[in-house]
C-alpha cells in the first residue's frame, strides 16, 4: 500500500493520465458530467501541425533543429527541437509533438532515478516521429512513474533529492513535492494539448 499522503496524489495523476490518453485516442472522452463526448484518433499531420512559425517541434536530425533551437535532444532518427538554459525569450510555440516529447521524457527519466539506474539522460531518450509510437511512449513513461512511485514508503517522501532527476528541482525539494510538480505537468500538458486538438479540428 502507498504512504496515506502519497494516495491522493496517485489518484490525481491515474485520472490525468487517464484522461490525456483518451484524448489523444478516442474513442470517447469524459466530459466531465459523465457523458461521453466521441474523440477521433489524433494522425501524424495533427501531431506535428504547427499553428503559428518560427515553432519548435519533433523533427528529423538531417533537417536540423527548428528557429532559435541549438541542437535537438534525444536519440534516434528524430530529435526534440531545444536549447541550453536560459531558454529563449518569449518562448517559441510548441507542437503537440514537442509538448508530448517532453511529457514522456519527463516520465521516463523520472522515473529511472527514483527507482532505476539513476543514470538516463535526455541523450538516451528516442524521440518519436509518429502519433502511435508518441502515444506508445507517453504510456509506457507513467506506467514506469507510478511504479516507481509505489516503491517509496513515508520517509522517502520527505527525503530531499530522493529522485536525481537532474533537469528539475529534485535537489532541492522533498519527493512528495516532486510528486506533486509530476502532476501539475500531465495536467497542465495535457490541456494545452487538448485545446491544440480543438484548434487543429476547427481549422480543418
Amino acid at each position: 500500500m502507498p504512504p496515506p499522503r502519497l494516495a491522493p496524489l496517485l489518484d490525481q495523476f491515474d485520472f490525468a493520465r487517464t484522461r490525456l490518453a483518451n484524448r489523444l485516442t478516442g474513442p470517447f472522452l469524459d466530459s466531465g458530467d459523465g457523458s461521453e463526448t466521441p474523440v477521433s484518433p489524433m494522425t501524424d499531420a495533427e501531431y506535428h501541425w504547427p499553428p503559428v512559425p518560427g515553432h519548435w517541434s519533433v523533427r528529423r536530425r538531417a533537417d536540423g533543429p527548428g528557429p532559435r533551437a541549438t541542437h535537438l535532444a534525444g536519440t534516434g532518427e528524430w530529435g526534440r527541437d531545444a536549447a541550453p538554459y536560459p531558454q529563449p525569450v518569449p518562448p517559441p510555440f510548441t507542437t503537440i509533438a514537442w509538448r508530448l516529447s517532453h511529457l514522456s521524457e519527463m516520465l521516463a527519466l523520472r522515473a529511472d532515478h527514483t527507482s532505476g539506474t539513476h543514470t538516463k539522460t535526455r541523450d538516451d531518450y528516442p524521440i518519436a516521429g509518429d502519433v502511435t509510437t508518441a502515444v506508445a511512449a507517453f504510456d509506457a513513461g507513467a506506467t514506469a512513474w507510478r511504479e516507481a512511485l509505489l516503491t517509496v514508503d513515508d520517509a522517502a517522501l520527505d527525503t530531499v533529492g530522493y529522485c536525481t532527476y537532474p533537469h528539475g528541482s529534485d535537489a532541492e525539494s522533498p519527493f512528495l513535492e516532486i510528486v506533486w510538480w509530476v502532476n501539475q505537468e500531465v495536467l497542465h500538458h495535457g490541456a494545452e494539448i487538448a485545446l491544440l486538438r480543438d484548434l487543429y479540428r476547427q481549422t480543418r
